[in-house]
């Protein structure tokens, strides 16, 4: 039957399905609140100031998915979606928890719900299986992992670890972001976790080759892990013209040209208790 709508239809013949085509996927770490309240936007509802810092670089940034922590608006969550990203993009935030985790997405969310981290008790991690345009399921986790020892994040990572080999297919890919809190490169966080996510050998980092993502930009508290399956899929970062081969921590501060990614001002990752920078990845899903 293909052979025969090729002979009659040559051009079809060449046409690619749009199912089949390769998705481009940019995912960002998002712990981007401000204020006095620790919220996106607006900010505290202050109506002089009716978008928050973290509002505009996150529009600015265009992500496909985003991996949020402290997820607080002072408007309602669908409302504030809509106004950022587009009323077309899903999103899931847990119930009931002081700095809520969540998920932003460009593609449906088919199932979402989450996980209990029981080293915390105003947040879990929080998860969604996403329906990619090629028909492919991507399952995206949003965490933020303990600020104190580094034995409190290496247990959450293991109870993470835990989830993952029981709840998530083996077919599936996986990614993970969010605000480990790291204290460094070698943290003890990152020995259970790299039994999924290899660390890339790179790191994204800013055009000055900074990888670190706390506001003086001297810790590596924020990531974007990729699973085996997604690792070899990463492609650079490009944006504002600019390529980024490894990924980019974006500090408002220093990149330029930021007239390419309005909304963003100059002195957004400067907000007041702007805490962390956002960290973006790039992939592509053949």
């Amino acid at each position: 039957m293909k052979l025969l709508l090729a002979l009659l239809f040559p051009s079809l013949a060449f046409a690619e399905s749009p199912a089949r085509s390769p998705v481009a996927i940019r995912v960002i770490a998002s712990n981007l609140t401000s204020g006095n309240h620790q919220t996106y936007s607006p900010d505290n509802g202050n109506p002089s100031n009716p978008e928050g810092a973290g509002a505009r670089i996150l529009k600015g940034l265009k992500p496909d998915i985003v991996l949020i922590q402290e997820f607080n608006t002072s408007i309602p969550v669908r409302q504030w979606v809509n106004d950022t990203f587009g009323q077309s993009f899903a999103f899931t935030r847990e119930e009931g928890e002081g700095i809520p985790n969540g998920i932003i997405s460009r593609f449906p969310i088919i199932e979402s719900g989450e996980w209990d981290d029981s080293g915390q008790s105003n947040r879990d991690f929080v998860w969604a299986r996403i329906r990619l345009p090629n028909e492919k399921i991507l399952w995206a986790i949003s965490v933020h992992l303990s600020a104190k020892k580094s034995s409190n994040r290496e247990a959450e990572s293991r109870e993470l670890l835990a989830y993952f080999r029981t709840k998530i297919p083996a077919a599936d890919p996986v990614v993970l972001g969010g605000d480990l809190n790291a204290a460094s490169v070698a943290d003890a966080v990152f020995l259970p976790l790299r039994e999924i996510f290899p660390r890339p050998a790179n790191l994204p980092a800013d055009a000055d080759g900074n990888a670190n993502t706390n506001s003086p930009r001297n810790k590596p508290y924020d990531w974007v892990l990729a699973d085996a399956q997604l690792q070899p899929l990463a492609v650079p970062v490009v944006i504002a013209g600019k390529t980024f081969p490894h990924g980019l921590v974006f500090d408002s501060r220093t990149f330029t040209p930021l007239d390419d990614l309005k909304p963003i001002q100059a002195t957004d990752s400067a907000a007041p208790n702007m805490q962390h920078m956002a960290v973006i990845r790039d992939f592509r899903i053949p």
